[in-house]
């Protein structure tokens, strides 16, 4: 079960995209295997096209989940989101062209596999929000980096000069 807390967390601070780049609205449910998140087109989003946006924002969304659905569930060290990308997306399959705007859509992400080497797959999915009908399938490479170190503890690998 989804803690309340989680359902008004900005969503930012759960990816590493800021500004109009972050795309999703917020999380409706995470576990130890999947998230499920929100998002509902609006017609000045980044994406968005005279016709709605174009169902493969998708792959950007499911990527997007799967990022917060890693800050969610941290490795041993880490400290808010991690730097990652999306290697490359297997068995998209497309439900329609575009979405409409301002209806709310479901993004769900179920880890399959998360190696030590920060390789990761996850089977993703849109659905409709209200009739849950399915929008768009597809199965996600992902490499997660390792955290960064913070600044103030990061060794530089420089010696200072002695006077």
């Amino acid at each position: 079960m989804t803690p309340d807390y989680l359902l008004s967390v900005d969503i930012a601070m759960l990816v590493p995209h800021q500004g109009p780049m972050c795309l999703l609205d917020g999380v409706v449910n995470v576990d130890s295997d999947e998230i499920v998140a929100q998002v509902t087109p609006r017609r000045d989003d980044l994406l968005a096209e005279a016709e709605g946006v174009h169902v493969h924002a998708a792959l950007e969304w499911m990527a997007q989940a799967a990022a917060a659905w890693s800050t969610l569930n941290p490795g041993e060290g880490d400290e808010g989101p991690r730097e990652g990308m999306l290697l490359g997306a297997r068995r998209f399959t497309a439900h329609c062209d575009w979405l409409p705007f301002d209806r709310a859509l479901q993004v769900r992400v179920r880890l399959e596999v998360l190696a030590d080497s920060g390789l990761g797959r996850f089977i993703g999915s849109l659905h409709d929000g209200e009739t849950h009908q399915p929008l768009a399938e597809a199965d996600l490479s992902v490499l997660q980096t390792p955290p960064t170190p913070r600044a103030d503890t990061a060794d530089t690998g420089h010696q200072e000069d002695a006077p």
